[in-house]
């Protein structure tokens, strides 16, 4: 009877925010959820595939390594390494996120032999020509955009939460996101971008989630479609390692020079 109680209590405590006739605090609440659910990790290191398909339905395909930290209180840092086809092996993108403050991105080019900074201002183009935009390889932050709860629906048979996410950094590519959220895990079901112009521009679904360490999902799959020029990139994780020995002098500039 004790543990029935507690467990209504918290219930009770945790339910006003969700309950809230305030559509922003809502959103708001929930993205926080979505936060929490995802936090604790540390480090992960992932072997990924990324094929692009042109609108005639041609592809390509690149091989790459993506290494992860996790930052109390800022944006986790990443580094992309491709490993595979010649054309593109040795390039290395790193990327800072920040909660706040604009985005700190650089790319390694083997063949200049040079790290480019890559400013804010061009962070809403095409990551490595794919249709996933630079802006879309940081991390989630829930104080880089102002929400709106939208409604319940259900997804692919599951129960989700419907949001409207706007961007509140400078020079997003995007006016905003349609976010589904499964109820459940709080997992990305399925995310509709919208251009400058309030138009659709390309959908995410990830798929195919995998459970990690008893706590943390992770999708398989991630397909991006571009629904204005007919293109899409698929990212598939081949293999996720949690707890890898990685720390923040791994995620320097001058670190990425160095990987191989």
């Amino acid at each position: 009877m004790k543990r029935i109680l507690t467990l209504t209590m918290a219930l009770l405590v945790a339910a006003p925010a969700f309950a809230t006739d305030n559509a922003s605090e809502r959103g708001r609440a929930i993205a926080l959820e979505r936060k929490a659910r995802d936090s604790g990790w540390t480090t992960t290191q992932a072997q990924t595939t990324m094929v692009l398909k042109n609108a005639q339905g041609n592809s390509a395909q690149r091989n790459m390594r993506i290494d992860t930290l996790e930052i109390r209180d800022d944006g986790d840092k990443s580094r992309v390494l491709f490993q595979s086809p010649k054309d593109v092996e040795g390039t290395t993108f790193l990327s800072h996120s920040h909660p706040t403050s604009p985005d700190d991105q650089w790319i390694f080019l083997p063949a200049l032999k040079r790290v480019k900074r890559i400013s804010s201002s061009n962070q809403s183009g095409p990551f490595m020509g794919s249709e996933f935009a630079y802006e879309d390889m940081n991390s989630f932050e829930v104080d880089k955009y102002t929400y709106e709860y939208l409604r319940d629906d259900h997804y692919s048979g599951k129960s989700v939460y419907v949001l409207a996410q706007y961007p509140a950094y400078e020079n997003s590519g995007y006016s905003k996101l349609i976010v589904w959220l499964d109820q459940e895990h709080f997992r990305v079901m399925k995310i509709n971008f919208f251009d400058r112009k309030g138009e659709l521009m390309k959908t995410l679904v990830p798929s195919d989630y995998r459970l990690f360490e008893d706590k943390y999902w992770r999708p398989m799959i991630s397909h991006m479609s571009n629904v204005q020029t007919q293109k899409s990139t698929q990212l598939i994780t081949n293999s996720i390692t949690f707890g890898v020995e990685l720390e923040d002098s791994d995620f320097t500039k001058q670190a990425i020079q160095r990987l191989r």
